[in-house]
């Protein structure tokens, strides 16, 4: 065995030469199907909740419950591991930005935004223009700025520098998951209650009503953690009595494609895709893994890639394949996933990351 991390994330390389799922199979002989190349564990109990990748170093940034590490692409080795003691203000990060000047952005869970610019560390609280300590979603806007969603709304930090601006009463809920923002700089925000838009001047906004997470036609129980309790007792539990839940207008994350194309992650609707005029939505009864969908990202081949609570999915615009713990994955829920500019994915889940290759 090989330890890769050092201190409490107890982190070892095991290499998982597993095949693909039966999905995968029966895909294989249309072309070639990536597969599970090997998994990196972080500990039984560590969730990884955050996955950016940095072309420039050739690394992969991990975001844990535990801290942050950096990791070659091409060793695999650990580069270093960063907690409160190297300049992070929360040791569980949500969300991990490298932004068009290589800089690393860090949205932790209640504590606040980090910035690590070279070797020097910043962090803003509320107290700095902050909308809250809760960051769970980040995305750069090239010329207009960096947009922070928080548990109370998003702020936009201007690219040529100045104070935080604070958007709430114009988003359709105020706890912010998932930041997409499109090639005409429109800004999409993923949140409890719904799809809300920014094009710079007016502020749109969709709910299932209006398309957005597909039917309950699995009878799912409906959930009531609607984010309109207090931050102490709000959590990130999908279950209800054990099993998986249902409510549509909560997204957990937000990509716009290479089309423009606006994909969300809802909770038990599946993924809800807008094509500029209306929404469709893709579930377990199209070949998603699992209807409760954390995580999106495109690969360099066009395909979309979805963390679900079941598994990973790889969708094309035609066929589906699916990956899930059997076939390599540390956990079936998938939290987090990531492209890399050769074409690997990588995948997150509570115990470690995994790495998906052609």
């Amino acid at each position: 065995m090989k330890y890769l991390f050092r201190g409490a994330a107890i982190l070892l390389a095991t290499v998982a030469l597993t095949a693909c799922s039966r999905d995968g199979q029966e895909q294989a002989a249309a072309g070639p199907s990536p597969k599970i190349m090997e998994s990196f564990e972080v500990g039984p109990e560590v969730y990884v909740r955050a996955l950016a990748v940095d072309p420039a170093a050739d690394a992969l940034w991990v975001g844990t419950s535990l801290g942050v590490h950096e990791i070659s692409l091409k060793t695999r080795e650990v580069k270093k591991t960063y907690t409160r003691g190297d300049g992070l203000a929360n040791e569980y990060v949500f969300s991990i930005l490298v932004d068009g000047a290589g800089d690393k952005w860090f949205g932790t869970n209640g504590g606040g935004l980090t910035r690590l610019h070279g070797a020097e560390w910043k962090t803003w609280f509320p107290m700095h223009g902050l909308a809250d300590y809760w960051v769970y979603a980040l995305a750069e806007d090239r010329g207009a700025g960096l947009w922070i969603g928080t548990w109370a709304g998003v702020n936009r930090l201007p690219a040529e520098g100045g104070a935080l601006e604070t958007y709430h009463d114009e988003l359709i809920n105020e706890w912010v998951y998932g930041i997409g923002v499109d090639s005409r700089h429109r800004v999409w925000f993923g949140t409890e209650g719904g799809i809300s838009m920014f094009d710079g001047a007016r502020w749109s906004e969709w709910t299932h009503e209006d398309g957005l997470g597909a039917p309950n036609r699995d009878n799912l129980p409906i959930s009531s953690n609607t984010g309109l309790g207090t931050r102490a007792r709000h959590d990130l539990s999908v279950s209800v009595d054990g099993r998986p839940s249902y409510n549509p207008n909560y997204v957990f994350c937000v990509h716009v494609d290479r089309h423009d194309r606006v994909w969300a992650g809802t909770w038990g609707g599946g993924v809800s895709r807008f094509d500029g005029a209306r929404w469709s939505n893709l579930t377990t009864a199209d070949g998603l893994a699992g209807n409760i969908v954390f995580a999106v990202a495109e690969d360099a081949r066009g395909a979309l890639w979805f963390g679900t609570d079941q598994g990973l999915s790889r969708y094309d615009g035609k066929t589906w394949q699916n990956f899930r713990r059997a076939d390599g994955l540390p956990g079936d829920a998938v939290y987090a996933v990531a492209a890399t500019p050769s074409g690997e994915i990588w995948a997150g889940t509570r115990g470690g990351v995994a790495r998906i290759a052609y």
